[in-house]
Parts: C-alpha cells; structure tokens; sequence
C-alpha cells in the first residue's frame, strides 16, 4: 500500500479546523473551526478524456457552501448518508441537522440543552436513529424524523465518545477518564469493556477515538476485527465484538488524535503526532495505516503545526485531513488482490452477504467472467497462462494452501503447506511461498504440457524432488536436492525475509536489513548476497536476470546490477552494482517481458517509460500495469473496476505505446520506407521490424517486407510475401494485402471488380462467414455451385441451432437436405407432425429412422414410434416400445404378426410386478387389453370373493361377480373362435404362441367359476331382491327368492 499527499485547500482567513467528514455515498465533505465555521465541499472529477480516469482525473470543487448557523467552534460534524443529512454541533451545545435541496444545504432542525457541550454524536448504520452524547453525562437517542426516542442522564461522569454497534443493538460510551462503558439499545448498562492495551500503562489517558466498522462491503475474514478503540498515548485495541477477550494490540508510539475504518474496513488510519528527536525536538504530523490484525501498512508525514482530524473517501481512494486552516488530501494506491494471465484480470474483493472473497477471472478479450468463491483468501500470484491463490486451509489449523488455477479460475492442483505464505512468487515452472523465516519451492508441471515420457517421470519420482524447504539462514550448495523438512521453518531468524521476486533461473530474497540474497534455479545454490541500505518492499527481475528493481516502504525505486564488478572503497573487486538512478512515490513497476532495458513504473498519477535508465515524456493515469511487451503497455484501471466489480468494462483496459513505436510509425508515414528502415536499424526490436513489415506490404515493396519478415522472425511474413511476389496482377497483391490485415471488405470488394468472385467466396469461406458466402453465391452471374450451396445452407443452419434458434435452423436445413439436424430441429421445437413427416418421407431402413423413433418414445407417441421401427425392419423394437408404454394389446399384436414368443413371458412379468405392488385392478386392466381374460377373470373373482368376506355392500359385491362372470364370458369366446380356426384347417404353425397358451389353459381348467360364473352374481342378485322383498312386506315371496340363492350361501356360511 502507498499513500502520497496530492492537494491542499487552504480555508479564508486562516481559520482553524476542528473537524472534517467525508460522505461515503455522495462525496460531500463537511469541516468545522472556530467562529462558527461550517463548510460543505464537493470535489468532482472533471474530464473529457476517457484514459484519465480515478485518481489521474484533475478533481476541481464543484461545490464550496458556507452555512450559517453556528456562532461557537463548530466540534462535531457527521453524516447520515442514507438520509443525506448532515448533523453539526458547536462548543455551545447547539445541534443543527441540514438537509440538501435543490443543489444547496439548509437547515431542518436545531435544538440546544444550553446546559453542556456536545461530545460526540453516531448514527446507526440504517441512518434510523441518533446518539448524542453530551460531556456532563446526557445521553439522547432521537429518530431520523427528530423525534426522540429516550434519554438518559449518567451521574458523575464525563462523555467523550459514543460508537453503534453494526445491528444498532449496542451503544459503548467512552467516558472522560478513559473507560468504555457498554450499554443496550435502550440505555441499560451491561458491563465495562476490558482495555487490554492499557494493562502496563500508568497516567491518565483519554480516548483518541471509537470507530466500529459495520461490515457495508463485507469482511476480509469470518470474524475479523472490527472495533477500534484508540487512546491519546497511541494505545490501541482492534476487537471483534464488544466482548473479546483477545484482541489485538497496537503501540503506535505516537500521539492520536482522530481515528477511521476505511470503506471496507481493511484499513486502519491513524492521526496524529509523533515526537522528533535531533538537536530541535519537534512534533511531526504523521497518519499511520494498520490492518485490522495489527500489521503496520506505512506511515505518511504531513507538514503543519497540528493535525486534528481525518476522514476516508467512499471508495477508499483518498484520505482528507484538517490540518490547521488547511485540507490536504491524499491519495491512497491499494495493494489489490489481483493479477493478470493470458489476457484474463484476475481480481478479488469482498461482499457483505458471503463470508469468503470473491475471485473474478475477467477475460478481457471476449469479455467474459468466471466467478469463484475463496475463503480466507493471502494472495493472487500470476505467471503465463496460470495464476496461484494463497490460501489459509481451515481457520482451527495452522495450514496454507496453494492453489494452481488456469485462467477461467479451474483448479488444477493444490499443495498444502505448513508456513504462512506472506510472499509469493512464480516462474513458468516453479512457485516459491516464503514466510518470514523460511521459503518453499514447488516446481509445478501442468498436464498439457508433459509428454508420456515426462508423465511417466513424474509418476517415478519422489516427492521431495519437486517440493523442497529452505530456511533463510542456510547456505544451500544446489550440488543436492533439498528436502520438505517442515522443521526449518519453525526456527527462528533475526534478520527476516521482507519479499522475494524469481525469474526461471534466479531466485531473489530480501531481508529486513537491506540483504538480498541470489539463488539459482532450478538446482537452488546461494550464489552471491548483496548489502543494500533500504528494506525491500518490492522485488522485481528484467527478462535477463541481469538487474533488479528495488521499491522500498517509502516508494522509493532504485535499481541493482547483478552481475556487475566493481572496485569498492576498500579497493576490492566486488560483484554487484547499485545504480544511480533514483524515483520517489513510486508504487507499481513492471519489466519488459523482451527487452532488459526497458521498464514501466507508475509514479503518483504517472506512468514513466524508460530505456537504459533514461525517462520518456510521462502519461498520465491511475492504471496498474498489467503487461510491458511488444513496446506496449497494457494496464488496468482497478480502482474503476471495484466500483462494480461484478460488472467490469473493457474501457478500464487501456494500452500504451512507448515512444519508439511512436515515433516509427510517424517516420514511415513522413519520409518513407528507407528512412525509417534506418531509425528501426538504430533502434532494434521484433515489433518495430513488424511494423515495418506491414508498411512495405501496403506499399506493395515485397522486397523490403521480405527483409523486415526475416529480420523479426516471421515465417509466416515471409512466405506470403514471396507468394505476393508470384502473382502478376498488381490488383490482386492489392487484395491479398487488404486480406492479410484484416480489412476483409476491401478485399472482398477488390476481387469482385477484378471478376472474381471464387476468390470472394474462398476469402469468406476461410473467415466461416457463411452469410456472406450464400449471398455471393446467390448474386452471381452463373449456376451457384450446388454441393457449395448446401454446405452453407446447412452451416448456417448449425449457426441457428447453436444459438438454440430452432425455427431458423430448420429452414436452412430444409435446404440443405440435411435430414439429421432436421429432426433433431422438430424435435426441440416439439414439432412432431414435422417430425412423422420426415420419418414418412425417409426410405425404408435409413439410419435415421430409429433415431426418429428414439425420439418419439421420449415423449410417449407410440403409433408414430412403431411406425418409424417397423419401416427400419426393427419389429422387436417396436414391441419393447409397445410394452413400455404399457399398449399391451398393441404389443400382442404385433408379437402375433410378427410371430414373437417372447410376449408371453413379458406380459407375465409386468403383471407379477403389478400385483406385488397389490394393484390388482391394474393388473385385471392389463390381462384384459392382452386378452388374457381367463387371468383377468380370475383375479376379479379374487377380489369378489375377498369383498364378500368383509361383508361389505352386497351391491358392489355383486357387481364384482358380474364383471368376473362377463370376462369368463369373453374367455369362452376367444376359446370358441380358436377353435373355429382350427376346424376350418388353419395349421399348428399357423395358431400363435398365445392361441397355445389359452388352449392349454382349456385342457387343464377344473375351475369352479369357469363352469359356474354367473352362480356368485345370482346368488347376491337373490339376496338382495329376497331383502328388498321382506322389507316391503312379502314375506312368502322373500322366503321362495331365499330358497333360490340357498346352495350359493351354503357353502359360504356368515353372509
């Protein structure tokens, strides 16, 4: 992180100020001082130029508002952004809340106790409710209407700060001695916070400030710190609830006077003074930066006499401080999470309904995103086509993770290891994690790119081989392979490492002191250690391994030569040289990816170009530096994209051209292809020679393209310039040109003049522009070729169906006579009158018929289905699809015309399953649609039976017999046409399988309901007549009806 002061605003009549507030959501700054002084700014940015975005943009005020209302010195002022209100109260005790109409401020409310002076005033985080607390011990909680709510008076103590929990559920008060007092919503005291940093201290303290950041943009972590409490000696606490017993503990060494979460709270700031020794002691005006686990992230010196408040911008860009009768505003450059693979931004950020980061892969080509969620995210590392996410496993064990992902976010491998991995670096082949006291290297492999051999290697050989451990204090002879002794990393080390940076045969550590340390790779030997006098903050290596760029805490860039000897003071030859040249404010660098003697580093709002340490003429912008690579530079606006960072927008990719490349191309198009041949031999580089390349072939000079060709190694160039030089029209060279870089319609256009249109049609044909390619052929003079036609009807046609656009598929496909993707077009668009019709129009036995038919059974057409298998000479098929959609009297039908035994056996078994399921009826319904009525018969008459044993409606009973005795009459007539058949002297082999069946079923029936089945229904048809008989007075003739029914009932006694 780097911070850097960039403007200041002076207030008229050097009045000082108290205090300053920055609104979060509409950018409003509002500052208090003496004499009653209020003011609202509003700096907006102000530019037509799209490439001057963020930070690079020049801020102007666009609002500078004096309110009028207070005549004391105004002490507190903070926002309410919800509501967009603006509360102020001075040494008086008055409190005004302003409202914004109509572009201006005016006052809503006033209100005064005229007893005491207002300490401190907080709003809750939904902007509904206010807590004011007053120095002699009154605190009021009033609504956003101005209502009040309660009020309470705490005796014998002094109010100094009040803060709201993040659900408005609890209210700490910080009192004038230095205590915090924890109390409800409804002003009930619960208990006194514990104040852990303040253990050893003795003397009076106050508190500095109270700020609870309310978790808006989400959480770096589950549970992370959130409240900060700060005290005017520099002690400070960050919790993560009211009631940590754990926090973390902060000695600042310095004196503070305001405090503030950042917009995400991953950011502390601190301000205040810091006492100067030398031979004049003086107080220095410092902010200094924590995260909330305590770590130091810099510390930025402002000049004045005394520092008073602070407050961040909404996008945690800038930070505003008052600072006597002067505003300065600084800027604050992020170390963002993120890095750049194969054309892809990766990204991460954080979001207040998930607990883990969110890790965007962007690919900025086809703009396209993959989004992934990682919890407790360390690091983004990128190198070539992959990208290391820095992880910590699981929050009870003290384990990290490394995690290879391609550019689309895949996760190809993991590795778990036992050191926190503060700094990453990454090779084409190896990735190096180090913590403080040791470095792990892994040498990864990625599956694409082993050969058998090499998988068959790698399988081979030990783990040790390809994961190996060193710490810092040993001297490694790279003659042996390390080991992954996990041991090493827990001793300590006095002199700990402070970054690291590799290239694919060096290896960088830097240390704490100023020591850099060199290793080889991959066979890791400590070669040289270099003495430098500043702490790397940043590490980075040319493409030759040869110099290294240095960025200290301060953003200070220097540079060191490797390989360099020089005679030091001593008179001793020494390897290693420290450069001359010096930047400062320096926060983003990047090599050359081709060229050792070029770099890019970005220097406040500027980025710098240099050759051999010489600078070119700055641009200005805010971007980070992505790549350095063909004399171009492609950077990325980040501080734009986390403004919406699910909705990224290729304006904030921006490329820049350094000078040379400049400069070339205005030299070709001034004086000439010889000329600026000249300057590119002066200045060479691959991309230059291309470009000279390219302008020799727009000016048809074949020879000087040729040269230029081979001078940037261009195989390809050179082979389509000597073809070039076989074509002996002019014209035609014209187009082949045009073609080559990629002005298609010029060149499509040159050959149509030149009549010929088989050259159009090749060209469109190479781009797969069938559209194009119809219409040519459509246009033409002559007969379109006919095999071409259906090829672009039906390529078109594929064009529509992958687009899921099956109405215009189909009608390309109709001419194209592509019958396949016809049908699979009816099919998604449940055309299946389309559908039979084209199986109707196929030939027997065609290949497509059982796919038709496939289709037809998906959605339950069985006629259509059979159809289609039967007109492909598949009868089993069409069988099988009868049987699983339960036509079973269609099934039969067919198995007899197609004289199939095999019905029998299915039909038996869908019936057993149906009867063990005990649906009986559906199993009756069954035997009858298959004509099996001596088995329908039968289990009907089972189930008449079971009813009247249950004694149940007689009625229902009856009727049970009645459909029993109405299939055994069916049974019999099935038997009597059967055997009609054989009399008239059809043969054995001509009866079915099923005729068979039921003849043996006649021999061998002996069953009392196939003789008698009408006795069981005119048995219940006589008792209900004898019942209704008797209870209409007919005795007699109920008595003869009972005698009717006497030998059914007999033998079933209790009816």
């Amino acid at each position: 992180m780097f911070f850097y002061l960039s403007k200041r605003i002076a207030i008229p009549n050097n009045v000082k100020l108290k205090c300053i507030s920055w609104n979060k959501d509409q950018g409003f700054i509002a500052c208090g001082g003496e004499d009653g002084l209020l003011k609202v700014l509003k700096l907006e940015t102000q530019t037509d130029d799209a490439k001057l975005r963020g930070l690079a943009a020049p801020n102007n005020l666009s609002m500078n508002q004096n309110l009028e209302g207070h005549s004391g010195c105004v002490q507190v002022v903070t926002w309410n952004e919800q509501y967009q209100k603006l509360t102020t109260s001075d040494q008086n005790g008055l409190i005004i809340v302003w409202m914004f109409y109509k572009g201006s401020w005016y006052e809503e409310m006033i209100n005064n106790r005229n007893k005491s002076v207002v300490r401190s005033m907080s709003w809750t985080a939904d902007g509904q409710k206010i807590c004011i607390v007053y120095e002699d011990g009154a605190v009021i909680v009033g609504s956003v209407d101005g209502n009040r709510i309660w009020g309470k008076d705490l005796k014998g103590v002094q109010l100094w700060h009040v803060a709201w929990s993040t659900d408005g559920k609890v209210l700490l008060f910080g009192m004038a001695n230095g205590e915090i007092h924890i109390y409800d919503s409804q002003g009930n005291f619960i208990m006194k916070m514990k104040l852990n940093c303040l253990v050893s201290v003795t003397g009076a303290v106050s508190i500095a400030g109270i700020h609870w950041y309310h978790g808006t943009e989400g959480y770096l972590e589950p549970d992370c710190p959130c409240l900060a409490v700060c005290f005017d000696n520099g002690r400070c606490q960050i919790m993560r609830h009211e009631n940590d017993q754990n926090p973390v503990l902060i000695d600042t060494n310095m004196c503070v006077v305001s405090i503030q979460w950042n917009h995400t709270g991953s950011v502390l700031a601190l301000a205040g003074s810091q006492r100067v020794g030398g031979a004049q002691e003086k107080d220095l005006n410092i902010v200094q930066f924590y995260t909330p686990f305590g770590e130091s992230l810099g510390t930025l010196k402002v000049s004045g006499k005394q520092i008073s408040a602070l407050s961040w911008e909404g996008g945690g860009l800038k930070i505003a401080l008052a600072v006597d009768h002067f505003i300065y505003f600084a800027n604050i450059r992020p170390d963002y999470k993120w890095g750049y693979c194969s054309n892809t931004v990766v990204y991460a950020y954080t979001r207040p309904d998930r607990p883990e980061y969110c890790v965007i892969f962007w690919d900025t080509k086809n703009n396209e995103k993959y989004i992934k969620y990682v919890k407790s995210l360390i690091s983004i590392t990128t190198c070539g086509d992959f990208c290391i996410l820095a992880t910590k496993a699981d929050e009870n064990h003290p384990q990290f993770v490394l995690v290879l992902c391609n550019s689309i976010g895949t996760p190809l491998d993991p590795k778990y290891i036992d050191i926190v991995p503060l700094f990453v670096a990454m090779t084409k082949t190896h990735v190096i994690a180090a913590s403080k006291e040791a470095f792990y290297i892994w040498q990864y492999r990625v599956a694409k790119k082993l050969t058998a051999l090499e998988i068959n290697q790698m399988t081979r050989s030990r783990k040790e081989g390809r994961e190996r451990i060193y710490h810092v204090d040993d001297t490694p002879s790279g003659s042996v392979d390390g080991v992954l002794d996990y041991s090493k990393a827990i001793q300590g080390t006095r002199d700990p490492i402070c970054a690291i940076t590799a290239s694919d045969k060096t290896l960088i550590v830097g240390r704490e002191s100023g020591t850099i340390q060199r290793y080889s790779l991959p066979n890791v030997g400590l070669i040289q250690k270099y003495s430098l006098n500043c702490r790397a903050n940043q590490l980075s290596l040319n493409c030759n391994s040869s110099r290294l760029a240095i960025v200290d805490n301060s953003g200070v860039l220097t540079f060191f030569d490797l390989d360099a000897r020089v005679t030091d003071s001593t008179g001793q030859q020494v390897v290693g040289e420290l450069l001359k040249l010096e930047r400062k404010d320096v926060w983003d660098m990047k090599w050359a990816r081709d060229n050792p003697d070029l770099f890019a580093m970005m220097e406040k709002t500027r980025m710098y170009v240099f050759r051999n340490l010489d600078p070119e003429e700055p641009i200005q912008t805010s971007g980070y530096i992505c790549n350095f690579e063909d004399l171009e530079i492609k950077s990325v606006l980040l501080d734009e994209i986390l403004k919406n960072p699910e909705h990224p927008n290729k304006d904030y990719i921006m490329n820049f051209e350094i000078r040379s490349l400049r400069d070339s191309r205005a030299l070709i198009e001034k004086v000439g292809i010889e000329d600026a041949s000249q300057f590119v031999e002066d200045n060479p580089h691959p991309r230059l020679w291309r470009l000279l390349a390219e302008a020799a072939l727009q000016k048809l000079d074949l020879d000087a393209a040729e040269q230029a060709f081979v001078r940037c190694k261009d195989y390809q160039g050179i082979k389509f310039a000597k073809r070039l030089g076989r074509l002996q029209s002019e014209a035609m060279q014209q187009a082949e040109v045009m073609a080559y870089f990629g002005r298609f319609e010029e060149a499509e256009r040159m050959y149509l003049d030149m009549d010929r249109r088989d050259l159009a049609i090749g060209l469109r044909l190479k781009l797969g522009d069938w559209f194009r390619v119809l219409q040519l052929l459509k246009t033409g003079s002559g007969d379109a070729d006919d095999s071409l036609l259906e090829q672009a009807h039906n390529a078109i046609g594929d064009y529509f169906a992958d687009r899921q656009k099956w109405f215009s598929a189909v009608q390309y496909y109709v001419q194209g006579q592509n019958q396949e993707r016809l049908a699979e077009c009816y099919y998604m668009l449940e055309d299946y009158e389309g559908l039979e019709n084209l199986a109707g129009s196929l030939p027997e036995n065609h290949k497509l018929l059982p796919e038709i038919a496939q289709m037809f059974v998906r959605v339950g057409m069985c006629e259509q289905a059979v159809t289609a298998f039967l007109k492909c000479n598949q009868p089993k098929a069409a069988v099988d699809t009868c049987v699983h959609l339960n036509q079973w009297n269609k099934a039969v039908e067919l198995a007899k015309n197609h004289s199939m035994k095999e019905i029998g056996s299915l039909l038996a078994r869908y019936a057993a399953h149906l009867l063990e399921k005990n649906k009986i009826l559906d199993a009756i319904e069954l035997y009858r649609k298959a004509n099996y009525f001596y088995d329908a018969a039968k289990l009907m008459f089972k189930i008449a039976d079971e009813e009247a044993k249950k004694r149940t409606k007689p009625l229902r009973v009856k009727k049970l017999y009645v459909l029993s005795a109405l299939l055994t009459e069916q049974y019999h007539e099935q038997m009597k046409n059967a055997q009609r058949g054989q009399v008239k002297g059809k043969s054995s082999e001509a009866t079915s399988a099923l005729a068979g069946l039921l003849q043996e079923e006649v021999l061998s029936t002996a069953s009392r309901f196939t003789d008698n089945a009408w006795r069981g229904a005119e048995a219940y048809h006589f008792f209900i007549l004898a019942q209704r008989q008797l209870y209409e007075g007919y005795v007699d003739t109920a008595l003869k009806t009972d005698r009717k029914q006497y030998v059914w009932f007999t033998e079933k006694p209790e009816v």
